[in-house]
């Protein structure tokens, strides 16, 4: 996940690239965003090259990054809704309280073709510790329908939780997975909000 300085950074590479056909210098780096020193803009090009976002090219001085290849595409924006909201997270009305930008790579796999209609939300507390999610983490969703044993953000009787989804004898029900919970069975209402597909561990 990028901050929001070497998102700045990234930006500017490569809008600086699409404008005038070359890639900036480290002096033009540093003459743009005001660092003290051309190493400050170093620094930021060396943790996008960690990142897999820039890979720099040996003895071109002016040339001296480019787009690594795995990542033709453009790093994503997805949007993060806090707390898992009462209400569906994507639903017009409701804004995200961020963006968490990121290689699209961590997340699509056979399961996930694309990152178009992902969101976030932070976990809190400790009903899925069982299944390693965290107080604080963040988790990824997507709004497709729930198969038996999926993790889900589901709105249960007007309230909002991130469980298991079960289905037993036909009758769905929402599960933790830290036994001091006991299961969740909808007395009128269980409506999934988003089906869970990645996590971002926030604290060591």
């Amino acid at each position: 996940m990028l901050t929001s300085r070497q998102k700045a950074v990234f930006d500017y590479v490569q809008g600086h690239h699409r404008q005038h056909g070359l890639y900036p210098t480290l002096r033009e780096i540093q003459a743009h965003f005001g660092f003290a020193s051309p190493f400050a803009a170093t620094r930021h090009l060396e943790a996008l090259e960690s990142k897999g976002v820039l890979k720099r090219i040996a003895g071109k001085a002016r040339a001296f990054v480019e787009p690594a290849r795995k990542l033709r595409q453009a790093v994503v924006e997805i949007p993060l809704y806090g707390v898992i909201p009462a209400g569906s997270p994507t639903a017009a009305e409701q804004q995200p309280d961020s963006y968490l930008t990121l290689d699209p790579s961590v997340l699509l796999g056979r399961s996930l073709r694309t990152t178009d209609h992902l969101f976030a939300l932070r976990v809190r507390g400790d009903s899925m510790t069982g299944a390693s999610i965290l107080d604080g983490d963040i988790v990824f969703l997507t709004p497709r329908e729930a198969r038996s044993r999926d993790i889900v953000a589901a709105l249960i009787d007007g309230e909002s939780t991130l469980k298991r989804y079960l289905v037993q004898r036909g009758r769905p029900f929402l599960r933790a997975e830290n036994p001091a919970y006991p299961d969740l069975l909808p007395a009128t209402e269980l409506v999934i909000q988003g089906v869970m597909v990645g996590l971002l561990r926030t604290q060591s």
